[in-house]
């Protein structure tokens, strides 16, 4: 399935999550298995966090990017609209590419 994800862009050009295991680079079309990494602060949830489309307006887009992502081995999870609606975790995700612009 065609998701997309918000990630850091750093200014070396690359891409990491925005709060879960963040020191990990994501490279583009290389498969990821989610990973349980329990974080104070937040509920764990795992698989990778994606939306059906790149919309997450309680999020800030500053250092950051959208991505579109295949998902694979996925569960919904219902969130409201402010927080871009439906979820998409992944228990496998590649980057297929950079949304520049969006």
């Amino acid at each position: 399935m065609i998701a997309y994800k918000l990630v850091r862009k750093m200014k070396n050009g690359e891409l990491k999550s925005l709060f879960i295991d963040n020191t990990k680079v994501l490279e583009l079309n290389t498969w990821y298995d989610a990973e349980s990494h329990p974080t104070k602060g937040f509920k764990e949830r795992i698989g990778w966090h994606c939306t059906i489309t790149p919309y997450a307006p309680h999020l800030t887009t500053k250092g950051r990017v959208w991505v579109m992502v295949d998902i694979r081995d996925m569960t919904f999870y219902e969130r409201p609209e402010s927080q871009g609606g439906t979820w998409v975790l992944g228990g496998k995700m590649k980057i297929l590419k950079i949304m520049e612009g969006i």
